[in-house]
């Protein structure tokens, strides 16, 4: 069986940004520019390119705003979940949208981190290393010296096999990169309530299947006003050097 890159993608847009105030106390974080372009649209840019047919993208602050961004877009196609009444964090917006994801393995990107990418789109591999028969959850993973605007420690280590397991910040691990492909199985039973991507995971971790692959080129968050032109500088530098 031909390997194939997932078509429908969840984009996690529902966030406060709350970090990046003054800014978010008029817009909601994804539609900050960097380099001239929306942080949601820095997401939506890289599905298209992996040829990503679909993204169901969640909605909460200043709702109407990304709403209205993304009405005209056509690659990928934007579904809208609406999180209007209650903010349900990472995991609980995937249970809401899982009936507008479909039962096949799914992209999930955050809109507040992106990257620019080595000699092939990362989602592209990304989602061709895809193994359902091995995996629950498929991270993107970035070292810590392709990295700007990550202020903490590292998230994961990655075995010789591509399985990982939690780095308690250790030097040489890698950072989830806000990028995975996960089958919607792992949701099974779950009530839509908020609730964290790390409980699932922590759970994939357990039952041997949460596995990694690290990505080609630059990785980068923004996690408040002052790291917009390191941000900036960033894009310019690694464009240059393509």
């Amino acid at each position: 069986m031909t390997a194939s890159v997932p078509d429908t993608a969840m984009v996690l847009a529902a966030g406060l940004g709350k970090r990046m105030r003054p800014i978010t106390d008029t817009m909601p974080k994804p539609l900050v520019r960097i380099a001239g372009k929306a942080l949601l649209d820095w997401a939506l840019d890289s599905l298209a390119d992996a040829g990503v047919g679909r993204a169901v993208v969640n909605v909460h602050y200043f709702a109407e705003q990304i709403v209205a961004h993304v009405a005209e877009r056509q690659r990928p196609r934007v579904t809208i979940s609406d999180e209007s009444a209650e903010l349900l964090d990472s995991a609980g917006g995937i249970v809401k949208a899982l009936p507008l994801l479909g039962g096949s393995p799914f992209f999930i990107l955050n809109a507040d981190t992106f990257w620019i990418d080595g000699v092939r789109p990362n989602l592209t591999v990304l989602g061709l290393a895809w193994d359902a028969a091995r995996m629950d959850i498929l991270l993107m993973l970035a070292d810590m010296q392709s990295a700007t605007g990550h202020s903490g420690k590292s998230d994961f280590l990655l075995g010789a096999d591509g399985g990982l397991m939690r780095s308690g910040g250790a030097p040489e691990g890698l950072i989830y990169a806000g990028a995975a492909v996960v089958h919607p199985r792992i949701f099974s039973g779950a009530a839509i309530t908020p609730q964290s991507l790390n409980l699932y995971f922590d759970r994939a971790i357990e039952a041997g299947r949460l596995f990694g692959w690290r990505m080609d080129g630059h990785w980068i968050t923004v996690g408040t006003p002052e790291a917009i032109p390191a941000a900036e500088a960033a894009v310019k530098v690694a464009r240059e050097g393509q």
